[in-house]
């Protein structure tokens, strides 16, 4: 199934102590680049969420945030580590030592800084379980998201690839008309020079191999296959269950190089037309691939 990388997801819960409340934002990227916000007291827990991230999501720059709300009842179990306090206060005091002249820290400032306020190791433990329990919820949450986004994009990408057939089925059908008016202008241009040389300057063996050669040069049968195979490639990818999106992104450079073969081949008005259709519906597929995982 094909995911996008866009995708945003929110959950809370209420608990006595509190409550929690996630939000989690993913755009797309090159790579998997996720960045966690949270509390000083629920930092032990980042770990174990970025590989939780990674089981589930593939690409994306994915932004965590976590926010805890203690009820007011519950800020009585704070209590000050006083082993970082006195490092926070010993640190200070070399600070003024070397800059007389420095304000020393207000007792609010101590407070604030990360570390010196703490809660029980039993509160820690259980808002950690019950923070790990609500992140599973909204990652799913965000991975359903980019599910429904990326089958949109699929559908999408679908249509463009029935335009772009269209386009390939018109260009071979009009092809032996345009190569055969070709020789017939060549011919053309060949008898009126006879004409008006008055001999026969040229062997007509030789003009049918140059006819050969210029029906070659602007044969674009192959390109056309090749455009075929890379709409069937891109189709496989589309309902593989792995990610795809780099592999769709290089298809697109792939018929790209198609259509610019088939603009510098053409040889008539309508093909080259459908040239530029066929560049304009690859520019648009590949902005929309850009989102995919």
């Amino acid at each position: 199934m094909t995911h996008s990388m866009t995708a945003f997801a929110r959950q809370s819960a209420e608990y006595p102590w509190g409550s929690l409340i996630w939000e989690i934002r993913s755009v797309n990227h090159r790579y998997l680049e996720p960045s966690f916000k949270l509390p000083e007291s629920m930092r032990l827990l980042e770990g174990e969420l970025r590989e939780r991230l990674r089981a589930g999501i593939a690409r994306g720059k994915v932004e965590c945030s976590l926010r805890l709300q203690r009820e007011a009842q519950n800020e009585q179990s704070l209590t000050v580590d006083t082993t970082v306090l006195k490092q926070l206060l010993q640190c200070a005091a070399e600070v003024q030592n070397a800059l007389p002249q420095a304000t020393a820290p207000s007792a609010l400032d101590v407070l604030a800084w990360p570390g010196v306020l703490k809660t029980s190791a039993e509160d820690d433990v259980v808002i950690a379980q019950a923070a790990g329990a609500i992140f599973e919820q909204a990652l799913q949450q965000l991975v359903e998201h980019r599910a429904r986004e990326g089958a949109e994009l699929a559908k999408y990408l679908e249509t463009q690839l029935d335009a772009v057939a269209t386009i390939i089925t018109t260009v071979r059908a009009h092809m032996p008309v345009i190569l055969a008016a070709q020789k017939q202008k060549l011919r053309d241009r060949l008898a009126d020079l006879t004409v008006e040389l008055g001999s026969q300057l040229l062997n007509n063996e030789r003009i049918e191999q140059e006819m050969v050669i210029l029906a070659q040069k602007n044969d674009v049968e192959e390109e056309l296959d090749r455009v075929q195979t890379h709409i069937k490639e891109v189709r496989r990818a589309l309902k593989q269950r792995e990610p795809c999106g780099r592999r769709l992104d290089f298809l697109m450079q792939e018929f790209n190089r198609e259509a610019n073969t088939l603009s510098s081949k053409s040889l008539a008005a309508d093909t080259t037309l459908n040239a530029v259709q066929l560049k304009v519906l690859i520019e648009q597929m590949r902005e929309q691939i850009q989102n995919i995982e």
